[in-house]
């Protein structure tokens, strides 16, 4: 009977392992064909969760939108195996932290996966003072329940844009809905879309179409489809996507043709022509590409024929991912990114005349989730953007209000009179003894001052000034006294002061508050009124 026992237990425990090995092999099945659903279903069902596993499993919840168990899954992911895991989760996890507002979590591993130190409250703080408009947002009606993005201005009153509502189409394993198609629609004066239908012609196949621009006349569209042929990408096999020019020919959308500078082996997406029809702009992962996608240009000659894609370049590109351009008639480039710091996933920015800088849009409009699809008319200060902050793809109307951030008047500023610097009201001087550079207790009530007044005033930035007393050769003071303007601004930042917002500079014995510039001929208490750090506005 013991026998009996010990070979049903063996059996029961192999019958087990074997289920599981099943399980993760149809996971993996899965998830290769980025059927991510379905993959975190199966993954779910894994008792023993391996450093694999759970990667795979945050993956399939981040990559379908489900942050908050992807964030659940990354953590745990890196409480089990810690430094083992690759920077990249490091980096998914962080946006899945922001995206269930976690930003302490997302400073710590954003900070580990740039090794530069990231702090999202002050971002947000400094945002508020530079933005130039709010935006008032309204979701579109969606009867459809499908997943919405892309609109494209298309004549006075009309609009395209790509959906998965075409129940006729088949189903996309990635998100289980159907592919996307491009559909024209009219639009009111709040912004709300009716007399939806597919866009005319042989525009839609099969594939995903979405993404369309018009040019000035009518007469010209780009927009982007799905290949038909994958390529197999490392350990797995992808369809790209490439763009298409259409003419419009008796009516009818006709001449369909794949742009030139397309490929099977990378994707070229998100059109946008300039205004005057000259320029392209379009996102790729084409060779030359700095990170996952980057923002290009292309010229459209006369002729038709393209010149040779250029890339915007760190102004706007950064190693990660940058899509879904929109080129303004006033030229002004808009664009979203998971790469430059934001409030989580992708937010909108925008960048004007050389593109060498990029402003994000700010919190009116930019979420913790995918915010994209930005089109303005910019003389009417409305249009539509995308995002999934309520678990799909949807369609907003925004309404664009011009933003002066108020000025804030700082009561506790005085003039210096004998500096001519400007200084903090009844704040002193503190001071040290002779050769140390070492915060005395007395100090710390002065100090202690100066941290509440630009806690209260978030924006003001503080140059720490330190001098010495004229005893020691001038070298020497130099140094003390860049050593005291150091340990002053140590004691402001380890009571909460942002770094940045400080600045300490010694001026050694150059700046005496009286006579004593030589090494004698002074009391030790004159003498040691030299001996301080003051505190200087520097805006």
């Amino acid at each position: 009977m013991k026998k009996l026992y010990s070979f049903i237990l063996i059996a029961v425990i192999s019958f087990s392992g074997f289920s599981q090995s099943s399980e993760i092999k149809k996971a993996d099945r899965f998830f290769a064909q980025r059927a991510f659903m379905d993959a975190s279903d199966a993954y779910e069902n894994v008792n023993n969760k391996g450093q694999e596993v759970l990667q795979n499993l945050g993956d399939s919840y981040f990559y379908t939108n489900q942050m908050q168990n992807a964030s659940e899954v990354y953590k745990n992911l890196f409480l089990k195996f810690g430094e083992a895991v690759a920077p990249e989760y490091k980096f998914r996890y962080a946006h899945a932290s922001m995206a269930v507002g976690n930003y302490k979590e997302a400073d710590k591993y954003f900070s580990e996966f740039s090794g530069t130190q990231t702090d999202f409250e002050k971002f947000r703080r400094e945002l508020d003072t530079t933005v130039s408009h709010v935006f008032t947002s309204n979701q579109v009606m969606n009867n459809a329940a499908s997943a919405d993005f892309g609109i494209s201005f298309y004549g006075d009153d009309k609009v395209t844009f790509a959906s998965t509502r075409n129940a006729e189409r088949p189903l996309y394993p990635w998100n289980k809905k159907p592919t996307l198609d491009l559909y024209t629609a009219t639009t009111d004066d709040e912004g709300q879309l009716s007399e939806i239908v597919l866009f005319p012609g042989d525009i839609n196949t099969d594939s995903h179409e979405s993404s369309a621009t018009f040019s000035k006349d009518g007469m010209t569209m780009y927009f982007d489809r799905t290949n038909e042929k994958r390529v197999k990408v490392e350990d797995d096999k992808i369809a790209h996507i490439s763009l298409y020019r259409a003419k419009m020919v008796d009516g009818s959308w006709t001449n369909i043709e794949k742009l030139p500078f397309s490929s099977d082996s990378y994707s070229v997406e998100h059109p946008s022509l300039s205004a005057d029809g000259s320029k392209l702009y379009f996102a790729s992962d084409m060779p030359g590409t700095n990170g996952s996608f980057d923002i290009y240009v292309v010229d459209v000659n006369e002729d038709g024929s393209f010149g040779t894609p250029q890339n915007l370049g760190a102004g706007v590109n950064t190693a990660h991912r940058e899509q879904f351009p929109f080129i303004s008639e006033e030229g002004i480039l808009y664009f979203s990114s998971d790469g430059h710091q934001g409030f989580g996933n992708l937010d909108i920015y925008k960048s004007e005349g050389d593109f060498s800088e990029t402003k994000n849009l700010g919190a009116t409009i930019n979420s913790g989730f995918d915010d994209f699809a930005y089109v303005v008319k910019e003389g009417e200060d409305t249009g539509w953007y995308a995002s999934n902050r309520r678990g799909t793809d949807n369609l907003y109307n925004f309404l664009r209000e011009d933003y002066t951030p108020p000025v804030v008047e700082i009561d506790e500023r005085e003039t210096n009179t004998e500096t001519g610097r400007q200084q903090l009201k009844d704040v002193g001087n503190i001071y040290f003894d002779f050769d140390k550079a070492t915060i005395k207790k007395e100090s710390e009530v002065t100090l202690d001052k100066v941290v509440t007044i630009m806690k209260k005033y978030p924006t003001l930035n503080i140059e720490v000034g330190s001098h010495a007393d004229a005893r020691g050769t001038d070298s020497y003071n130099m140094a003390l006294s860049e050593r005291r303007a150091a340990s002053t601004l140590e004691y402001l930042v380890s009571h909460g002061i942002e770094r940045d917002r400080l600045t300490s500079k010694g001026y050694g014995e150059s700046m005496p508050l009286n006579d004593c510039t030589k090494p004698t001929g002074c009391t030790n208490e004159q003498y040691a009124k030299n001996r301080r750090s003051e505190f200087t506005i520097m805006n």
